[in-house]
This record gives C-alpha cells, sequence and structure tokens, in this order.
C-alpha cells in the first residue's frame, strides 16, 4: 500500500512539476534524414548529429551505423542525452537504468562481476571465459569486458539503448541488446565548460568535470575532458569505528583530435585514461540465519544479540562488521583511431583500437570481524589484467538510393589473466558457543591457494545490411553476419592446506587422471576428488571453436508521413564460453556451448505535432536456446555460482516511449515497459553435478513485469539577465528476483519489492545559458530499496546489497559555460 501511495504521488508530483527532457543533447552539428544530401557524417560516422530544431521528431542516432532519424530505424530504441544523463545525477550505466524502463543493472559485491540485463536478458557470470550477453559500444569501439563498461559517463552526447539482439551489425555478444555511447566531439571555436557537485545527506559527495574545445588549425580541432568524484558513501562499518564504505574515489581524462585534411576525409583520434578506487559495494546481513541446523541459528542469533553482527533489517540495514573492507581498484586506458573516406557516392570508415583493463577485487567472505570457532575467516584478492585490440572496415552507400547497404569486416582479441588468492584462518577445537580465534588454548591454521588463470577470445566476422526502398513508403530489410570464434583457456590452482572454500590443486595432470577415472565408469563428482594427487604443475588448458550465421529481415512501411510500422526477425548469437574461475574442478571443465535467439519484433513510430510529439510503440517475443547463466552451487562448504548452458528461456512484452516537446521551453518524456521472461525447459547439467532443476515458467533475475520512466522540464524565461528551471524525474518498478535457484524459499528471500523513486529539482539559469546553478532532492520519499540479495550470509542468512539511491539525499550543482 505504502508503495503504491508512493507511485501514485510520484506521478502527480511529475504532471506537475517537470523535469529536464531526454532530448536535448548539446549542440547541434548536422542536419540529416530521410533523403537529405550524402555526406561523410551520414554515412559513414559513429559520431553524433542532431537536427538545428532540436525536437524530438529530429533526433539523430547511429543505431544502424549510419546516422538517420530516431523515427526512421526499424529498431526499438531509447535515446539519453548526455545533459540529461547527468541532470539526473547519473554517474553511470547504474543511474541510467532508472531513466530506460527495458534495463535493468545487477549490482554485485565487486565491479568486475555487475551485469547489465534488457528486456529480462542478460548475463551474470564470475568466469572471465565467458561474456555479457549485452554489448557495450564507445564511439564505435566494442567493449570486450563488462566492468570496463560501467566507468563514468562523462561528457557524454547521447546513449542509445538498442532492445534485442543486434548480432547483425554489432556483433556476437549482443543477443540482448546493445548500449551504443557517443561522446561530444570537440566544438569549431575555443570554449569549453566547468561542472562541479556537491551532494550530502548519506554521505558526503564532490564532482567536478570539465571540458576544454581548442582550435588548433584550420580543419583541426580537439577537445579536452577530465573528471574526478568523491563518495564517502551510505554503509557503516563497525569493526572501523562506524566509517563509511560503499564509496568511490574516480578520477580520469579523456582527449579528442579530430580532422579534416579534405573535405572528403575525416580522421578522428581518442585517448582515454581513468581510475577507479571502490570500497563497494558491502553485503550487509539482512535477516537472521534460516541454517536447517539449530545450533548454527542459535550460534548466529547469539552474534546478533551481542553486537558482532549488526541488527538485520532487511532493505533498511546500513551497518556491517567486517575486518576486510570489500573494494576495488581499477585502471583502464585505450586509443582508438577512426577515418572516414568518402569515395564518390561511397564511403570507407575504418575504427582501430587498443584498450587495456586492470580490476583488483579485495572481497571479505565471511561477514565477521574476526575469526570465531566454527565461522571461519575468509578473505579474497583477485588481480586481473586484461587486453584488447579491434578493428573494423566498413563500406557504406547513400542512404537516398534504391538499394543502400552497409558492408563491413570486425577482428578483436581479447586476453584476460586473473591471479585469485583465497585466505582462510580456522581454528579448533569448536565450542557450543563460537568464541574468537584469538582465545587461548585454540589450535589455529591458516589454510591458502591461489589459482593462475587466463583466457584468450578471437572473433573474426563479416557483415552486411541492406535497405530496399521498393517505393516512397515501402522498404524491406535484410542483413546477415557470418562469426567465428576461438577461446583458449587456461588455469592451475596451487593448495598447501585446505580449509573451507579453498579447493584442493587442479591442473592439467588433474584433469588428466579425472577424464581416466570417468572413462573407466568413476562418478564424475567422486572422480574429482580421486585425481587430485596426480598433481603435474602444468596448467589445464582447453580451447573450443565456433562458426555462426546470423542476421535479419523485415519489412518497415509508411502508414503515414507521420507514422511508420515495421516487422523484424533477427537471429541473435554469444559465442562459447568456459566456466574458468578459482574453484574450477573436472566437472566443470567443459564447453558452454554457443547461446542463440529467436527474435520477433514488430513497432509503430509516430511523430505528430511538426515533431514535437513522439510515440514509439514495440512488441516483441524472442526464444533463447542455450541460455549462458550462473547456477549456485556449494563447494568446499562456501556457496559459488557455476557458469552453464541452463536451457531455453523466453521473453515477450510490450515498450512505450514518449517524448513530448509542446513548446521551446516545456519537455516532456517518459516511458513504460511490460516483460515477461521466463524459463521454458531447464536443463539439468551434464557434468555430474546437479544444482537443481529450476522449476519451468520461472520469471528470469532482474526481469520485473512493469517498470516506467516519466520525467519533465520547463524553463521560465524572465526577460531579464536570469531564468529559472523547475524540474521532476520519477520511475516505478515491480517487484525482481535477484537470485535464480532451484529453490522456492530461495527465490521469494531473494526477491527485491517494488519501488518508486522521485527526483526533484529547481535552479536559476543565466538568459544566455552562460550559467547554471540546481538544487536537487534525490529519492524524495525516501524509499528504500535492495539493488541486490543473494543466499550464502553466516547460518544461511541473506545478503544484501544497499545503493546510494536508497536513501533520500539532496545535492548542489553549477556549471559555467564559455
Amino acid at each position: 500500500m505504502k508503495t503504491m501511495l508512493t507511485v501514485g504521488t510520484a506521478w502527480l508530483a511529475l504532471m506537475a512539476a517537470p523535469a529536464l527532457a531526454q532530448t536535448q543533447t548539446g549542440t547541434p552539428e548536422t542536419t540529416t534524414g530521410t533523403g537529405s544530401a550524402t555526406t561523410a557524417a551520414d554515412v559513414g560516422s559513429d559520431t553524433a548529429t542532431q537536427s538545428a530544431a532540436n525536437e524530438p521528431g529530429d533526433i539523430i542516432v547511429t543505431a544502424q551505423k549510419r546516422s538517420e532519424r530516431l523515427q526512421d530505424v526499424p529498431i526499438a530504441v531509447s535515446v539519453l542525452s548526455g545533459d540529461a544523463i547527468a541532470a539526473k545525477g547519473a554517474v553511470n550505466l547504474e543511474g541510467a537504468q532508472y531513466l530506460v524502463p527495458t534495463l535493468n543493472f545487477r549490482k554485485s559485491g565487486t565491479a568486475i562481476n555487475q551485469s547489465l540485463f534488457l528486456r529480462g536478458v542478460g548475463t551474470s557470470t564470475f568466469s572471465i571465459a565467458g561474456e555479457p550477453s549485452i554489448s557495450t559500444v564507445v564511439d564505435g569501439v566494442v567493449y570486450s569486458r563488462a566492468g570496463e563498461a560501467f566507468s563514468d559517463l562523462i561528457d557524454i552526447d547521447r546513449l542509445e539503448v538498442l532492445r534485442g539482439p543486434q548480432g547483425t551489425l554489432f556483433g556476437k555478444n549482443t543477443s540482448a541488446g546493445v548500449i551504443n555511447i557517443v561522446t561530444k566531439r570537440p566544438g569549431k571555436d575555443f570554449g569549453g565548460f566547468i561542472d562541479g557537485g556537491y551532494y550530502f545527506g548519506n554521505g558526503n559527495e564532490y564532482r567536478v568535470r570539465g571540458a576544454l574545445d581548442l582550435p588548433l588549425a584550420t580543419g583541426i580541432a580537439a577537445r579536452v575532458t577530465g573528471f574526478y568524484g568523491n563518495y564517502d558513501g551510505n554503509i557503516r562499518n563497525n569493526a572501523y569505528g562506524g566509517r563509511r564504505v560503499n564509496g568511490y574515489d574516480h578520477w580520469g581524462v579523456r582527449g579528442m583530435v579530430v580532422a579534416e585534411p579534405t573535405p572528403d576525409l575525416t580522421i578522428t583520434i581518442i585517448g582515454d585514461y581513468r581510475e577507479s578506487n571502490d570500497d563497494c559495494c558491502a553485503e550487509v546481513i539482512g535477516t537472521g540465519p534460516t541454517s536447517a541446523s539449530a545450533t548454527t541459528n542459535a550460534q548466529v542469533n547469539g552474534f546478533i544479540n551481542s553486537g558482532v553482527l549488526p541488527t538485520p533489517e532487511g532493505d533498511r540495514t546500513r551497518r556491517i562488521n567486517q575486518d576486510l573492507i570489500t573494494h576495488t581498484d581499477e585502471k583502464s586506458w585505450g586509443v582508438s583511431g577512426q577515418a572516414d573516406w568518402t569515395l564518390g557516392t561511397q564511403t570507407i570508415t575504418y575504427i582501430g583500437s587498443y584498450r587495456e583493463y586492470d580490476n583488483t577485487e579485495i572481497r571479505d567472505g565471511d561477514w565477521l570481524p574476526r575469526a570465531y570457532t566454527t565461522f571461519n575467516q575468509l578473505h579474497d584478492v583477485g588481480p586481473q589484467t586484461s587486453n584488447t585490440i579491434t578493428q573494423e572496415l566498413r563500406l557504406t552507400s547513400p542512404s537516398n538510393q534504391f538499394f543502400s547497404y552497409v558492408l563491413g569486416a570486425f577482428y578483436s582479441r581479447a586476453e584476460t589473466t586473473r591471479t585469485f588468492t583465497r585466505n582462510d584462518l580456522v581454528c579448533t577445537p569448536a565450542p557450543t558457543v563460537p568464541v574468537p580465534c584469538s582465545t587461548p588454548g585454540l589450535t589455529v591454521t591458516r589454510p591458502t591457494g591461489t589459482a593462475v588463470f587466463g583466457s584468450v577470445f578471437k572473433n573474426l566476422a563479416f557483415f552486411g545490411q541492406g535497405t530496399l526502398n521498393f517505393t516512397d513508403r515501402l522498404r524491406g530489410i535484410v542483413g546477415v553476419r557470418y562469426t567465428t570464434d576461438q577461446l583458449d583457456v587456461s588455469h592451475i590452482r596451487r593448495t598447501a592446506l585446505t580449509g573451507p572454500g579453498i579447493s584442493p590443486n587442479f591442473d592439467q595432470g588433474v584433469y588428466n587422471e579425472y577424464l581416466r577415472l570417468v572413462r573407466a565408469g568413476v562418478s564424475p563428482v567422486t572422480a574429482a576428488t580421486q585425481a587430485v594427487p596426480a598433481s603435474n604443475g602444468i596448467p589445464f588448458t582447453a580451447k573450443t571453436t565456433n562458426d555462426n550465421w546470423s542476421g535479419r529481415v523485415g519489412l518497415q512501411y509508411d502508414i503515414v508521413r507521420q507514422s511508420t510500422a515495421y516487422a523484424t526477425y533477427s537471429r541473435g548469437y554469444k559465442g562459447p564460453a568456459f566456466n574458468i574461475f578459482y574453484n574450477l574442478t573436472g566437472t566443470g571443465t567443459n564447453v558452454i556451448q554457443p547461446e542463440t535467439a529467436d527474435s520477433y519484433e514488430v513497432g509503430l513510430k509516430n511523430t505528430l505535432f511538426g515533431g514535437k510529439l513522439v510515440i514509439n510503440l514495440a512488441g516483441y517475443y524472442a526464444k533463447y536456446y542455450n541460455f549462458q547463466a550462473n547456477n549456485p552451487d556449494v563447494i568446499e562448504g562456501v556457496v559459488v555460482t557455476r557458469f552453464t548452458n541452463a536451457g531455453q528461456i523466453s521473453t515477450r512484452g510490450g515498450e512505450l516511449d514518449i517524448l513530448f516537446q509542446p513548446a521551446r521551453d516545456l519537455s516532456f518524456s517518459g516511458g513504460l515497459a511490460y516483460t515477461d521472461a521466463h524459463i521454458d525447459q531447464f536443463r539439468v547439467p551434464a557434468n555430474g553435478v546437479t544444482t537443481g532443476v529450476i522449476p519451468n515458467g520461472t520469471t528470469l533475475a532482474y526481469a520485473p513485469k512493469w517498470k516506467g520512466s516519466l520525467g519533465a522540464d520547463y524553463r521560465l524565461r524572465t526577460g531579464g539577465p536570469i531564468d529559472f528551471a523547475l524540474g521532476a524525474q520519477g520511475s516505478y518498478q515491480s517487484k525482481q528476483l535477484s537470485q535464480l535457484d532451484a529453490s522456492a524459499a530461495v527465490r521469494d528471500a531473494t526477491t527485491i519489492k517494488g519501488y518508486g523513486l522521485v527526483d526533484v529539482q529547481a535552479g536559476i539559469v543565466e538568459a544566455n545559458d552562460r550559467f547554471r546553478v540546481n538544487f536537487q532532492v534525490k529519492n524524495l520519499f525516501d524509499q528504500s530499496f535492495a539493488a541486490a540479495i543473494t543466499s550464502g550470509g553466516p547460518g544461511g542468512s541473506y545478503r544484501y546489497i544497499i545503493p546510494r539511491e536508497a536513501d533520500r539525499y539532496y545535492g548542489v550543482n553549477a556549471r559555467v559555460n564559455f
């Protein structure tokens, strides 16, 4: 009842107090659209273009690797301007989820394990030999690791969310969709901005960012962007005197140079560097124990009563008591080059890139302030390094001919190496009441294990998509992509002394003996244990390859000039994988087969009132085969997740997007999505480890049935030097499952309740936009919620991750343009 009242109040507030529109996208650059003159920007570039009219009906996107009006693209696409994202206070894609109804975000203990979901489909895995279902592309460069995509959204022109399989033009790891991010390009004149913000109410946060446009010579311009942010955190750690955690410290720089040596050639060079140090995300113990053992339950309740564990309050728990601060340290940098060369009526585009991404995960896995008898200390440290090379070459025709097309070739190589160490502290004997391991008379051991494992993804693809303009109103779409994948993995684990959560040695010798025992009739689980003495110190290696044909066909018809209908069929694809993680044993060495999808989509795009109102509708059905997913399991007494082919799933639903700008200074935007994503046929793993069969019909994780957003913006022009701005932004989502599990009780306990959020803001704006000052209230109604709930806490308790947005807080932001 409280949630419904909150949501009702939110929508009333939104209708009465408008917020910043998502259609404002910075400085207009090029007017393009159906039938416009062919230019390099129109056909070859992944850069931002915008109609000078700056109205919803004239938004330009590159969802099909050419610049087109959003309303002419036969794909369900949500578009957010960078200015709108910044105005809402969103730092990264986690914040963008509140603005896009079909986008959901899985928050995890460390950034490297977080993931995105579209239409209820995504990939969550701890394996370094698995890829996401949603690809993130920044200025035409594909980011191979999911964690790298969650960096700060700074100086963004627009963010395009392409929903459904996009395998034809964007590649193999797009079986659920694409996040296409386009950054702002240099202006032709000297100028820039500096922006600063201070947020308070549940921890202090400071943000500073700025950009500078530098004309270097005739036809050459540069843009340099820098940012810094620091946040205390929203959770207090009693073990460190109540210090705040779940905060961050980020900084980075980005540079872009655009040169036009001739009217037919544009060269773009981009470089970036960033560092992130996050003490996030602490998992609070949100419930009491649920162990089958009454003794264990009594022991954990004793921890709670004595203050060793803070009192669990569900999603209102804001304290932990952990002697190791879970945190992630990251560094990433990259360079890319793009050339757009117009030859007659054709444009050749080349994009090449090199990126490095280093991540160190440090995690408290026992959630206690010290080791106790029967409650052992478990600390993990896992540095990881990765590098990626991508090469893409495209040939693009003009859009205003009978058969227009995009042809291309793509190559990438992504290498990752991780060294993961698990340290335990165990003490015996165990009395009825747990006591600290520092108690005299106890025997203390320190089991430890270290695994070094790696993966190398190689991908080569050839693709093409064309549009047949049968008449001025009827068009046919056909596309195809041939993909060949190769994945190589290695793994070796050394354990001097085994203990809770520490698996014994694993290497090529263990694996070979495991295979021999299985062939001799020994069960896989027993063979995995008996093979350990055959360790030979040589890393286990494996390799898999796969070829695939994916594609897209469809029809598009202009019912009237302002309304376009389309129907498409798309074949989605995500390549093979391995379950390469610390606890690998012989039972988990099987190849995870490629994931494929058959997707059907119909849509209606309407542009009314001369482009001031956009109403887009989409309906879809998609079935996924060999769905790659994590399934919970217990190894050496610790809950882990195995990456498997979970079976067949499907998702269907409907989506509504609205953009309305009735007047120059008043605009509205919103969306509504209904999603029904569930398991059709669960596959029991054939590797000898039965993790439990999830019932058919079970709703997928991070797939709320209903999700919506509504925002608006109003600027009151006074005629004097200062104008006034008012705004609000609201979102709502129904309940969603956090942990896909065979147990109905676990699924029920890990269901995140539905919630609604409302943000409001008021500000002053200089009449010529030279400066702006805004005051914001985030989460106006102080709606508490969890971003993730998982099992496996002490005594079977449940662990909650509480995001910053789960509490009301305030902010002041100022920007100066020059």
